[in-house]
């Protein structure tokens, strides 16, 4: 199989199962999501879930948490990963989106990614979601399913991951495709024993044709 026909397999398969694919994360605007993005690095999206709706209700505008301190941000995600860094990022945040942006989230990847907390992933993430513009995020899930199905080769590092599916995948799906390959990767190409004999995906896998005595014997 050649890599466009695996795209194309892939990309097919995904549009006719999953095709009404989104972020898992509870949010209602643009400033919600963001904070959002950021409580998510390294935690579940089923996490962030349960300690968003607090913090909104006390923060519902970029304006008030700007003006908090860190004792009283900090108790809202005390559950979430590295809550002491992401409390002091979503403070820093809130204050330049208020001093530079007008309160309102930036569109564009150049300029989200000078907010505290917020890397390439999460820039990618608010530019497809809010703002449907053709952009991957690559998170961990997006590396590994990416790389094991076959749709990256040799890539390294996240920024070459994301230039090899934007130059393999039609700009109208990379919004949803992003989707795709994350809800794949969260429940059914998973980490350390990837579920196979469920996926859809195996005629165009190379992890599935390579390595398939692992999976049934592993």
């Amino acid at each position: 199989m050649t890599k466009k026909e695996r795209y194309q397999f892939v990309l097919s398969w995904f549009k006719e199962h999953m095709p009404n694919a989104e972020t898992e994360l509870h949010y209602t605007n643009p400033y919600e999501l963001l904070v959002a993005v950021i409580l998510s690095a390294q935690c579940t999206d089923k996490r962030v879930n349960m300690v968003t709706p607090a913090l909104f209700k006390q923060y519902p505008v970029p304006e008030l948490l700007a003006k908090a301190e860190f004792e009283d941000v900090e108790p809202f995600i005390r559950s979430v990963t590295f809550a002491n860094n992401k409390t002091k990022h979503l403070i820093g945040m809130a204050q330049m989106l208020v001093n530079d942006y007008h309160s309102e989230v930036p569109d564009t990847i150049e300029e989200l990614v000078k907010l505290p907390g917020v890397g390439r992933k999460t820039a990618n993430v608010i530019i497809s979601v809010v703002f449907n513009k053709p952009g991957m995020a690559v998170d961990t899930h997006v590396f590994r399913v990416s790389a094991r199905i076959g749709l990256t080769r040799n890539a390294t590092t996240p920024l070459q991951t994301e230039q090899q599916l934007v130059a393999n995948i039609p700009k109208d799906l990379l919004a949803i495709a992003h989707h795709w390959i994350i809800l794949h990767g969260r429940y059914i190409c998973v980490a350390r024993r990837p579920k196979c004999e469920e996926c859809g995906l195996k005629p165009a896998c190379k992890f599935y044709q390579t390595d398939m005595k692992y999976v049934v014997e592993g």
